[in-house]
């Protein structure tokens, strides 16, 4: 049953998984908005108009698909837990070389990515959160 009032725990990964799909829409519409205005560059297997199509459906869907994870850690719904915990291992790999880069931007945004996957790993895993998605569903 939802809570009208969700607790900490279940607020702070709604708004991990909110931030990190917001992050990706937006990075599509970046995408989206850049491929009209100075067309597909980059090396020569990723500059491709399909390719850049292709980038911008997969962005806009995770991205998508972690505000509906949001959403149902707001809603404290035990569904939520695989698929954050998937986008979370996903989000180290890429936060990952994106830390060690040469640029600012990049650099921050790595640390960034890094951070907030860590903690929601973290707080995925803490007793308040299992007890009560374990009260809720035996």
């Amino acid at each position: 049953m939802a809570r009208l009032i969700p607790e900490r725990p279940f607020i702070a990964l709604g708004l991990i998984a909110g931030i990190e799909g917001i992050g990706l829409l937006a990075y599509a519409a970046f995408d989206a908005i850049e491929g009209i205005r100075i067309g597909a560059t980059g090396p020569a297997s990723v500059s491709s108009v399909p390719a850049l199509i292709l980038q911008i459906a997969i962005l806009a869907a995770f991205g998508a698909g972690l505000v509906l994870v949001g959403t149902g850690w707001m809603r404290a719904r035990r569904w939520a837990r695989a698929p954050f915990l998937l986008a979370q291992l996903i989000a180290l790999v890429i936060g990952a070389p994106l830390a060690s880069a040469a640029g600012g931007v990049e650099r921050t945004a790595g640390i960034v990515i890094i951070l907030l996957a860590a903690i929601g790993i973290v707080l995925v895993f803490t007793p308040a959160v299992t007890r009560s998605l374990a009260e809720h569903f035996d």
